[in-house]
């Protein structure tokens, strides 16, 4: 059996290729926020859900500001695991008490003080809420990086927070000067 050399991610868009198979992750753009030897944890950036901030701040018990610019904002479907778990990237002014760097201007909060600070108009600049996560075990992730299931690059907060979530993946995918339409869904290794 070979073995990938582990190299590290985190900080990278994964952009799906046409030929991905996972029905949650085909065409979706997805952040690694942590990779290490034992694993990595990211969150889908392109898949809003049906579920709006309002409805966040209400069971959080914070309703009087479910009708703030916030509350309006969508909630993504960040990945398949801990689908009840919210997580906020952020555009990373503060330090909140749950609070992971990624690199200048990205971090990742998993505190609901940062919830709370949105909702009063306190929060960062920019933030993307999502519920759950996309987590690979020790391997997988290179595993399926060297398989062509996903391309690399280097992430852009621009594109998570001003791109429009149904170009963020076109997007990314041009930082490489790759087209995705003119991709051929066929996997294989020259």
């Amino acid at each position: 059996m070979s073995s990938v050399p582990f190299q590290n991610f985190t900080n990278h868009f994964l952009i799906a290729m046409p030929a991905m198979a996972d029905s949650f992750f085909a065409q979706t753009l997805t952040i690694v926020c942590e990779h290490s030897p034992a694993g990595a944890l990211g969150f889908v950036v392109n898949r809003p859900s049906n579920l709006m901030m309002s409805e966040i701040f209400r069971q959080m018990g914070i309703d009087e500001y479910a009708s703030t610019e916030v509350g309006s904002h969508e909630v993504y479907s960040g990945g398949p695991v801990s689908r009840e778990r919210g997580f906020v990237l952020n555009s990373g002014e503060y330090q909140w008490d749950a609070c992971v760097p990624i690199s200048p201007g990205l971090q990742l909060v998993t505190s609901a003080d940062i919830l709370v600070a949105m909702a009063e108009g306190k929060g960062p600049r920019q933030a993307m809420v999502a519920l759950g996560y996309a987590g690979w075990g020790a391997g997988q992730l290179e595993k399926e990086i060297a398989h062509n299931i996903w391309l690399t690059c280097e992430a852009q907060p621009a594109i998570v927070f001003d791109t429009p979530y149904h170009q963020r993946l076109s997007a990314a995918a041009s930082t490489l000067g790759v087209d995705l339409s003119l991709i051929s869904d066929q996997v294989g290794h020259a």
